[in-house]
């Protein structure tokens, strides 16, 4: 049975970063059916759907006001640029009103980078973790004591409140949300249309500038590449390092510079994801899945995968596809 697209209302301010106002409408707007049919119906709306200046230069003109989130299920507030007034706690009443009216009746409330400083102007962070660009955590804190911020990761999921990191962690705050609507196949899809990498996790650590040692500025991506590739065989430290001839000691540097993460902290959770996509998108018996994700056995797989999501890989499989049956 075909489902109805759920209504999504992208809340512009003035001074919204450019490339985080066009976030939403990307990948909610490439996540379709294996059919082409659209999962959500996006709304771009501001404050008496007058045009909204950006941090480029340019104007939006955005085709909806804020009655466009009366009717919405989800309700996202891009970043403003960090010199902008909702930067700095000064947001328009009438945007307020409508995220706290949202919130009240229900409604998913979403931030990109810096949105996390409209929200918790409206009120919804108080006392509920979040975060936001690193380099406002500082101010955020100031004027928000009561929330509680983590500005390591790229995106907080608290429920019916989710905030992302700075810039393109809403590519991966919008991901997750998909994801979690439709699966790994639809997320995938979605991700690969708007070409970018399907999954980073939200408790990866933000990029914040660190110094790295001189000779160390070559990313070790390809041999992330190449290990997602062979996610069933043994990889070790000594195989890693190899792959990007280098020593042990420097390729687990290098890697926890780029990902936050050791390397085998790295590998553990791709096997989990990768075990994840395999129980929603196969009917495998638990045993191959196990296999096929390098996690060696069912009883191994049944234990990361409570340790991560506090379900059994049967428990799992089954609330996913019960969640996202048609209505």
């Amino acid at each position: 049975m075909t489902r109805e697209p759920h209504p999504v209302a992208v809340v512009a301010v003035d001074g919204v970063v450019a490339f985080d106002l066009g976030i939403p409408s990307q990948v909610f707007g490439a996540a379709v059916s294996a059919a082409d049919e659209r999962f959500y119906d996006v709304a771009v709306c501001s404050a008496g759907g007058r045009p909204v200046p950006t941090s480029a230069g340019f104007a939006a003109a955005v085709a909806y006001d804020m009655t466009a989130v009366a009717g919405a299920s989800t309700v996202v507030v891009p970043g403003p640029a960090g010199v902008s007034a909702a930067a700095h706690g000064d947001v328009d009443p009438e945007v307020l009103d409508a995220l706290r009216a949202a919130a009240a009746r229900g409604a998913r409330i979403v931030s990109i980078c810096t949105g996390a400083f409209v929200l918790a102007a409206a009120g919804l962070l108080d006392g509920r973790p979040a975060t936001t660009h690193w380099r406002y955590a500082d101010r955020f804190r100031a004027l928000y004591p009561t929330v509680r911020l983590d500005p390591d990761v790229l995106f907080v999921d608290d429920g019916d409140v989710l905030t992302s990191a700075g810039v393109a962690a809403g590519l991966d705050l919008c991901l997750h949300i998909v994801r979690a609507d439709h699966g790994a196949e639809v997320a995938n899809r979605s991700a690969r249309r708007c070409v970018v990498p399907p999954l980073r996790a939200g408790g990866q650590a933000q990029f914040i500038e660190r110094p790295l040692p001189a000779g160390d500025d070559t990313s070790l991506a390809p041999v992330r590449a190449w290990a997602l590739e062979h996610l069933d065989t043994q990889l070790g430290l000594p195989e890693l390092a190899a792959r990007a001839s280098t020593s042990v000691r420097t390729l687990t540097r290098r890697w926890r510079a780029e990902t936050g993460q050791s390397p085998l902290q790295w590998l553990l959770a791709q096997r989990v994801q990768l075990a994840r996509d395999l129980l929603e998108t196969t009917d495998l018996p638990v045993e191959q899945v196990a296999q096929r994700a390098g996690l060696g056995s069912a009883a191994s797989l049944r234990a990361h995968l409570h340790t991560a999501l506090g379900q059994s890989p049967t428990l799992y499989r089954r609330a996913f596809r019960e969640s996202t049956a048609p209505r």
